[in-house]
């Protein structure tokens, strides 16, 4: 089994709490005459699937930096409706992530062979 590697950790751990952040920040706008705007829903998911990528790429799902990563495009995209210089801060961003993710480290921790513990229970089940 190999170890995971601290920028993939580091990466996790950041968008899993900048996920945590960004509901708890959000939570406070929901207001008593109007509980469930909208765009409030969609910030609400886009926050919770930075969560699960963060949570499920610590457990070594390839799909998870998979979904980091279009996630981060997905914001790109988005800054450009903003300013410029978002669009800089976040492409610069998402070349970071890609980087730190698919090096070779990176890529050797989520093409790992699955714990023997799931294959002696599914083989178990066969029985």
């Amino acid at each position: 089994m190999s170890k995971r590697p601290g920028s993939v950790t580091v990466i996790a751990v950041l968008f899993l709490v900048m996920g945590i952040i960004g509901i708890a920040y959000h939570v406070s706008e929901v207001k008593t005459l109007n509980p469930f705007p909208s765009d409030l829903i969609w910030v609400a998911l886009v926050r919770l699937l930075a969560i699960v990528s963060g949570v499920f790429m610590l457990r070594g799902d390839n799909w998870a930096r998979w979904l980091l990563v279009i996630w981060m495009a997905y914001h790109v995209v988005l800054s450009a409706f903003h300013s410029p210089i978002q669009v800089v801060v976040h492409g610069m961003l998402l070349a970071l992530i890609v980087y730190f993710l698919f090096r070779k480290p990176a890529s050797i921790y989520f093409h790992r062979p699955k714990a023997k513990s799931a294959e002696v229970n599914h083989a178990s089940l066969k029985r």
